[in-house]
């Protein structure tokens, strides 16, 4: 097997237990041509010192003044990869996974052997719940502006271990190639956190890429899950309501920029004649936190409204 060099790049931001262990699986991988970036994304302890003096040369380390989000904070790091290394591939991971030892040697197999395929990514299993899936692809319902990760909270029994195109690939693990980015440009900032990684797989697929599932490559990341609706949602966050926030807000953003205006208007029934108030139910029964419900609300009315400015989203780099 050929081994092009992947960057991989793991955002920290204020995850220092969770970088360590997901740093520590990389460390076991057996694909041999790759680096390791981490974007230190303003985390408020001393983060970005302590990964350094664990990990040494195996790393080399971005340290941001502020949180960028998920957007910004990987673009910092895709800027300095590029600037510095040119590699065939770039890996966008999050720092609260843990991967397999041979799943970018699957990934990178299965990508570099069709060059019309632009991204790819692995199959997601629930940290806690090692065999259950999180995400075997994800698909997009433009009628309703709505996405779906597919195999959400089943059972593995082999269901889906056919390699397939898909909408769009997790945002929890992305593998890219190099030649992609320079056409499409980076992430759009101006999603900070959410529906990010989406935008991203729409602008490849609409610049000619294929976006696949690779099932052989596997990831085990830290999204909490509970079996029993009467449990309360774990949560290490304080600031609950921002993921509901963004999630809501850049829903619609997304509509805005690639639904036609038939598509736009079938969302716009679905999300109040329907989403609004599952929404409502899901976070006041399902997860029992008001906080969710507030930050939710607040997201779509700054959605409708088109607020929380232009796309700052950056132009090819060629």
């Amino acid at each position: 097997m050929n081994y092009p060099k992947v960057s991989i790049i793991v955002l920290n931001w204020n995850g220092l237990e969770d970088t360590i262990e997901c740093l520590e699986s990389l460390k076991k991988i057996t694909y041999p041509n790759y680096e390791v970036i981490v974007v230190d994304n303003g985390s408020e302890g001393n983060d970005a010192q302590a990964l350094q003096e664990k990990f040494g040369d195996y790393i080399y380390m971005i340290k941001n003044n502020r949180n960028y989000g998920y957007t910004g904070g990987n673009n910092i790091g895709i800027k300095y990869v590029l600037a510095h290394s040119q590699p065939d591939y770039l890996l966008i991971l999050n720092n609260d996974v843990v991967v397999a030892p041979d799943f970018l040697n699957h990934l990178v197999e299965a990508i570099d052997a069709d060059a019309s395929i632009g991204i790819a990514g692995p199959k997601v299993y629930y940290y806690d719940f090692p065999n259950r899936i999180q995400s075997a692809g994800a698909k997009i319902n433009m009628r309703k502006g709505h996405i779906h990760s597919i195999g959400i909270k089943q059972v593995d029994v082999g269901q889906y271990d056919a390699q397939q195109e898909v909408g769009y690939i997790a945002g929890c693990c992305l593998l890219v190639k190099n030649e992609v980015i320079q056409k499409v440009g980076l992430f759009d900032e101006s999603y900070f956190c959410y529906w990010d990684e989406v935008d991203y797989c729409v602008r490849a697929t609409r610049s000619g890429y294929k976006v696949v599932y690779i099932p052989k490559g596997k990831i085990w990341h830290k999204l909490p899950m509970k079996l029993k609706i009467w449990t309360k949602t774990p949560t290490r966050s304080k600031a609950i309501d921002l993921p509901s926030y963004y999630t809501a807000k850049n829903n619609f953003k997304f509509m805005r920029m690639y639904a036609t205006r038939w598509q736009y208007c079938s969302f716009l029934v679905y999300f109040f004649g329907f989403h609004f108030w599952f929404m409502a139910g899901n976070c006041l029964v399902y997860h029992r936190d008001a906080r969710r419900l507030i930050g939710f609300y607040r997201g779509m009315k700054d959605g409708l409204l088109g607020r929380g400015g232009a796309s700052t989203c950056a132009p090819p780099l060629l």
